[in-house]
């Protein structure tokens, strides 16, 4: 090799190797600080395009589980209402039963009647108020509900129900226990209405475990999508680490290098002593 003041060789060559190892460390020192293997375009443009993809799938199942989340809350307060409106149809039943009896006194029967009135208007009362985010299951303001099922936008839908004590609901308005026959009319209609609300809960139970079948699917979806995404930007912080260690002692020994190759010239001055 030529021995030359005007080219280094060594020490370019020391250069390069340092400044390799040097881009290598900052390369890791950013997917340490960043937890990422692939952090944008750069590192890697195929993976970071099919993870930006993922990601978009990731933010729609999410809206998606807010809406589950909300219907689930709507159904919920429903059955709670439902469940509360058939007990107190079954108080209802009660009341018109113990009115049958044709000896009571005029003042026993306007007991009753007052029972049983005021168990109605809490129906109505509780059919009204059933409502969560502005959607009653109950009253008869709406005819179902379609919960978002996935980002493409496919429903399930949720039929509402009708309690209210009129008559497009339980029928209870027009009840009396003024007399024993009145009584043994209203008995037949609780009967009745009392069929009714539980076919009514029965359907909004089964289509209330649908959603939460699908809401749990839909977690599922969530946490595989996004395990799939780490798996493929994620970077290994143990190798990461064993890599940074070797790298610093490669930029230790590259900065030694250079200094030595730099030094190299000096000894062309003992050949003119």
């Amino acid at each position: 090799m030529t021995l030359s003041v005007n080219t280094n060789v060594s020490a370019m060559v020391a250069l390069q190797q340092l400044n390799a190892t040097n881009r290598d460390m900052a390369e890791v020192q950013t997917r340490i600080n960043t937890g990422l293997k692939v952090a944008g375009p750069k590192d890697n443009g195929a993976v970071y395009a099919i993870a930006q993809n993922m990601r978009g799938e990731i933010a729609g199942f999410e809206a998606v589980k807010t809406a589950l989340d909300n219907a689930v809350s709507v159904v919920d307060v429903g059955l709670a209402a439902g469940q509360t409106i058939s007990d107190l149809l079954i108080e209802m039943k009660e009341k018109a039963v113990a009115a049958l009896d044709s000896s009571l006194d005029t003042s026993s029967r306007n007991a009753l009647q007052n029972d049983f009135a005021a168990l109605r208007d809490q129906i109505g009362t509780i059919s009204g108020n059933a409502e969560f985010n502005g959607f009653n299951m109950l009253d008869g303001s709406a005819s179902s509900i379609a919960v978002l099922a996935n980002p493409d936008g496919d429903t399930i839908t949720v039929t509402a129900q009708n309690m209210t004590t009129g008559t497009a609901g339980l029928a209870l308005s027009a009840l009396s226990l003024a007399t024993a026959t009145n009584a043994a009319a209203a008995r037949s209609s609780i009967d009745s209405a009392i069929d009714t609300a539980n076919q009514q809960l029965a359907q909004l139970g089964t289509r209330a475990k649908s959603i939460e079948i699908h809401q749990g699917f839909v977690d599922k979806l969530i946490d595989s999508l996004t395990s799939g995404v780490g798996n493929l930007v994620d970077a290994d912080l143990a190798k990461e680490s064993a890599r940074l260690q070797a790298l610093q002692i490669k930029q230790q020994l590259g900065t030694q290098a250079l200094s030595i190759a730099n030094q190299a010239p000096q000894s062309i001055l003992g050949l003119f002593g």
